[in-house]
């Protein structure tokens, strides 16, 4: 069983921010649940260790985490700290991967690779090659040496570990009296090897201000753009045809009128989808004067859509739609059409809605001359 213990007992004195710095935000989400969510479906849990001053703060921080989080309060030092967590793992955990919880930019890809080197031979410990001139100094500044830095590595976290493994290691240092700097050099002292992996240079520890302008940065880069789409269209009601609405066929004595199956509502989402992309609107892409969308479904014109986009790299993520009829009365059909809105858009029902209202029998939806639908639409855009 695989467990996870995450350090968070710092007092971010040098990031100057008056508190804990994994309690800041950082696009919008507590540093330290970055951090913890960064092994989730990796681990079967985590063990946060804090300190007691900010074990309620850290406790409501991690409360979106959809895995189990123990908090428990660390010692004086981070070698003390990280003993404590170890105390609480429970019986069946095997192997533990120890990560301190200011480097919240962790990828999933460095953790797999730690997990991987810890089962093929007991330790993996992220690192990166170190990329700058390396110089030893003495006590007056002056160089002592220039090791050869193609063998020198930069240690990062996580540092996994059989679990019997680094206990051991601990319980040999707390005999002897001994401090490390990480937990891999209490087990390089025991003569046992310790294996590196390839981190990332992502996986910054944020000490100072400035490694949170890094931090913003990098999260830029990954998070996709949100954009908003607006649609609106109308179609005049007539005799001798279907009320299509979202790919339901709602019985009515009108119908709407239009070169596809008219379906007003669909339509108007489509509009949405196509605005928030900038790619213009469904009468480009499926122009009246073509034959092959004449009385097609606008639920496969959705399809295409959709389609598009993901070719664009983007897709829907919510979407609300409001349709204006006076008759007929719209509500037993609404559920659905939203099934079918939410099929086409691989969506959560949770995330589609759709409405209906009357103009109190104003304008020409009031007359039942016509239906009009809106719509507006979150797209996720890479």
């Amino acid at each position: 069983m695989w467990y996870a213990i995450v350090l968070a007992g710092g007092s971010g004195s040098r990031m100057g921010a008056g508190r804990n710095k994994v309690l800041l935000s950082l696009h919008g989400e507590p540093v330290i649940l970055r951090s913890v969510k960064a092994f989730e479906r990796l681990v079967e849990g985590v063990v946060l260790v804090s300190r007691s001053e900010d074990m309620e703060a850290v406790k409501e921080a991690v409360q979106a985490a959809e895995m189990p989080v123990t908090v428990v309060p660390g010692g004086s030092t981070r070698q003390d700290s990280v003993w404590q967590g170890l105390c609480a793992l429970p019986e069946a955990c095997t192997h533990v991967l120890i990560h301190d919880g200011a480097r919240c930019l962790v990828d999933r890809e460095t953790i797999e690779r730690c997990k991987a080197s810890v089962e093929a031979c007991g330790t993996g410990v992220a690192a990166i090659p170190a990329v700058d001139t390396i110089k030893q100094v003495d006590g007056n500044e002056f160089v002592t040496a220039t090791p050869d830095r193609s063998a020198l590595r930069a240690v990062q976290t996580p540092q996994g570990f059989t679990t019997a493994l680094i206990r051991q290691a601990h319980q040999a240092a707390q005999a002897e009296g001994f401090l490390g700097t990480d937990d891999a050099s209490l087990v390089e002292r025991m003569g046992h090897p310790v294996r590196l992996t390839l981190g990332s240079r992502k996986n910054i520890k944020l000490t100072t201000p400035e490694d949170i302008l890094m931090a913003q940065a990098f999260l830029e880069q990954d998070f996709p753009a949100l954009r908003v789409g607006q649609g609106y269209d109308v179609h005049r009601l007539v005799e001798e045809r279907d009320l299509i609405l979202c790919g339901v066929t709602v019985p009515h004595t009108l119908g709407l009128l239009g070169h596809s199956d008219a379906d007003v509502a669909l339509h108007a989402l489509m509009d949405a989808m196509l605005g928030a992309m900038a790619l213009g609107d469904i009468g480009k892409h499926f122009p009246d004067t073509d034959e092959r969308y004449r009385g097609i479904s606008s639920m496969k014109l959705l399809e295409h859509v959709v389609a598009l986009l993901h070719e664009h790299g983007a897709r829907v993520t919510s979407c609300d739609v409001t349709i204006v009829a006076q008759k007929p009365k719209l509500l037993p059909y609404i559920p659905a059409m939203r099934e079918n809105v939410a099929s086409v858009l691989n969506l959560p029902l949770s995330r589609v809605n759709i409405k209906a209202t009357t103009t109190e029998r104003l304008a020409f939806e009031g007359r039942e001359e016509g239906i009009s639908a809106q719509a507006v639409c979150m797209v996720e855009a890479r």
